[in-house]
């Protein structure tokens, strides 16, 4: 069993947990909504294969109101023709952000991005970006466990 980061060093989760408040904060001040915030982590997790930050978000989707059914198609978001053109752009900022370095396409994408979403709103979705990939690292490399929930998403015993 590896070292649980957090637990070892809970003055630095500490930190990790104040710097996501900001950037939750400040993505709402400057116009990324509840939902599009949630499809960015589940899709930037999804891509990590963070099991537990994609139990907790998926979650935390449809309790921002996403519906189910854009959740399970989100592996395919680009071949679906139900995301909006704000969603298709924070959707292409959470993989471009987790997939580094940028290519050729991930930075079009990015430009596309930003023209739909204008700067304040670009830089806000990355830094929420930047925030969760951080969070998926360390639930990876402390082995966050997953525990088994019910339907309304409560821990079975």
């Amino acid at each position: 069993m590896r070292p649980v980061v957090d637990k070892v060093m809970p003055e630095a989760w500490k930190a990790v947990v104040a710097f996501s408040s900001v950037i939750r904060e400040g993505a709402a001040q400057q116009g990324v909504s509840a939902q599009e915030s949630e499809l960015i982590k589940v899709r930037a997790s999804q891509l990590n294969a963070c099991t537990f930050c994609l139990d907790l978000h998926s979650r935390e989707a449809r309790q921002a109101g996403i519906p189910q059914q854009k959740l399970d198609v989100l592996p395919a978001w680009r071949e679906s023709g139900i995301f909006s053109e704000r969603e298709r752009a924070v959707l292409a900022i959470a993989e471009a952000t987790t997939q580094l370095p940028l290519s050729a396409g991930s930075a079009d994408d990015l430009s596309g991005a930003l023209a739909v979403l204008g700067e304040p709103t670009f830089v806000a979705a990355e830094w929420v970006a930047i925030a969760i990939n951080a969070f998926n690292r360390i639930s990876i490399l402390s082995e966050h466990p997953v525990r088994p929930r019910d339907a309304d998403g409560k821990l079975v015993r």
